[in-house]
């Protein structure tokens, strides 16, 4: 199975770590895995800093290359919601709550394209301790370490 997964991936958190098994898993190990990484371009649309494509990328390999995985897979630049999605050849994406619409307009165009829809296999986002998800902006602010941990900066505001 060919499967797609896209995202900014900074910092690389436990919700990005399950978005990526999970699309590892969906292609098994005669698959494939491609990871559209947004371009920093795209990725200066956000609210928060995001470390050089070059940096995240690496990060990326690195995570993945020490997970063992079998499955071929590759990352391509993601300069825009969709990247290659609209036109390649796949079989299912893999998103998270937060972006299931994209998936939702990819199929919406694909269809309207005359290319035929993908299986969208949506994760549920891994909640931090204070039972909220982990995201890139709340691990920017401060809030939660990358594995949902609340900061101590944190727990002394709240009195946890």
């Amino acid at each position: 199975m060919k499967v797609m997964v896209g995202g900014t991936f900074d910092p690389l958190h436990d919700g990005h770590k399950q978005l990526l098994a999970r699309s590892f898993d969906l292609a098994a190990s005669n698959g494939i895995v491609i990871i559209g990484l947004t371009t920093d371009s795209f990725a200066s649309t956000k609210v928060h800093p995001v470390r050089p494509y070059w940096e995240r990328e690496k990060n990326l390999v690195t995570f993945i290359e020490n997970q063992g995985y079998t499955t071929t897979w590759h990352i391509e630049p993601l300069s825009d919601r969709f990247g290659s999605a609209l036109d390649a050849d796949f079989d299912a994406i893999v998103v998270s709550e937060e972006t299931l619409p994209a998936a939702t307009e990819i199929n919406r165009l694909r269809h309207a394209a005359g290319r035929h829809k993908v299986d969208i296999h949506q994760i549920t986002c891994v909640l931090a301790e204070d039972q909220r998800w982990i995201s890139s902006t709340r691990i920017y602010r401060g809030e939660i370490d990358e594995h949902g941990r609340l900061t101590r900066l944190k727990s002394e505001r709240t009195g946890t």
